[in-house]
């Protein structure tokens, strides 16, 4: 297991990059403790998979050093790295059985025979492959085939780190949960330090403690799902994470005090706010509610979410989202919101005002 430390990393598919165009993957620095499970999250293209290669060793850094336990490997080997990665289709051996695929690794290594056995039948059992061993592995689902890719990264004891690239693109729905739930059962139980990336936010919410959101090259928030959730730092992470996203409306700054359609609102950061640049208050439908004074707004849709309502209002012009749970009167035309000051931001240019960028 490793230490993962990213310094001033960059890289281009170029071979002579000179503007900031020029780089698929901005600079950016991170650390990541050994033992945790962690994701990147972001939509397709936005250098996800260019920072895996790059910590694999697929990848030579154009700029910057990649360190596993202190060491620079920022040009050394994938098998010098001692890395497993699972791709997002699984790659394994058709005409071998599941024994002979998990136990593959450690043959090429040079294992003893019964420490090979004790490996596989323990990473087996883990992995709810027993029964499937002596089978050929061509005849398994699309989900028994991802868990072998998984297992031979496992059955390894000198893996420093497992890297997950969309693993579950191709599982069929119903057993995404399952094979999610298992992925963070592993992980618990091995305390492996794991990367994850996928576009999906609700696998990157279950499975990592830490998760990196990444747009156009660069690292826009790394934090835990719930400051992801309640402290988003730019409007883009308030968009991309949350079922509905986050209400972003434009508002004013005047003498510390954020002000919507004119009318004062109250929020944790306006104080800090230069009042520059485009100027915008960010608030969860989670944290606004219906109240008997505060912004007019007029109910244009509503839509049943099962556990909740999903409600459309429509004020100075912008749609403002709010949930309502089951049972919850549901206003009709005419009505005033409230915003949670301690879940209200506003943001410059996209960023929280007063954040670090």
């Amino acid at each position: 297991m490793a230490e993962i430390r990213i310094e001033n990393l960059r890289h281009s598919y170029m071979a002579n990059p000179r503007g900031e165009d020029d780089y698929a993957l901005k600079r950016l620095s991170l650390t990541w403790q050994d033992g945790g499970a962690y994701a990147l999250l972001g939509p397709s293209g936005c250098g996800k998979t260019t920072l895996l290669n790059l910590i694999s060793g697929l990848l030579t850094p154009t700029v910057g050093t990649i360190s596993f336990n202190g060491r620079d490997v920022s040009r050394a080997s994938p098998e010098e790295r001692n890395i497993a990665q699972v791709f997002q289709f699984p790659v394994i051996y058709d005409t071998m059985t599941v024994y002979d695929n998990l136990a593959f690794p450690l043959r090429n290594r040079g294992v003893p025979e019964p420490d090979i056995k004790s490996r596989v039948g323990e990473i087996a059992e883990m992995l709810e492959l027993t029964k499937t061993l002596s089978k050929r592995a061509s005849g398994l689902t699309a989900d028994g085939k991802q868990k072998i890719s998984l297992g031979r990264g496992l059955v390894r004891s000198d893996v420093n780190v497992i890297m997950f690239d969309e693993p579950l693109t191709v599982i069929d729905p119903h057993l995404k949960w399952q094979l999610r739930s298992k992925l963070k059962e592993l992980h618990l139980k091995t305390k492996r330090t794991m990367i994850y990336v996928t576009h999906d936010q609700t696998e990157a919410l279950t499975f990592a403690d830490q998760v990196v959101v990444m747009n156009l090259g660069e690292v826009v928030q790394s934090g835990t799902p719930v400051e992801l959730f309640e402290k988003p730092q730019h409007t883009f992470v308030g968009h991309f994470i949350g079922s509905p996203g986050m209400n972003v409306l434009p508002c004013e700054v005047r003498g510390g005090q954020a002000l919507y359609g004119g009318q004062a609102v109250a929020t944790g950061n306006a104080p800090a706010a230069s009042g520059k640049g485009r100027v915008e208050l960010g608030v969860r439908p989670e944290f606004v509610s219906v109240a008997a004074s505060g912004i007019p707004a007029d109910v244009v849709r509503v839509s049943d979410a099962g556990r909740y309502r999903i409600v459309e209002a429509r004020s100075h012009g912008h749609t403002i989202k709010l949930l309502l749970k089951e049972g919850d009167r549901v206003p009709e035309g005419k009505t005033f919101l409230a915003f949670d000051p301690s879940h209200t931001q506003v943001y410059e240019d996209g960023w929280m005002a007063g954040s670090r960028r």
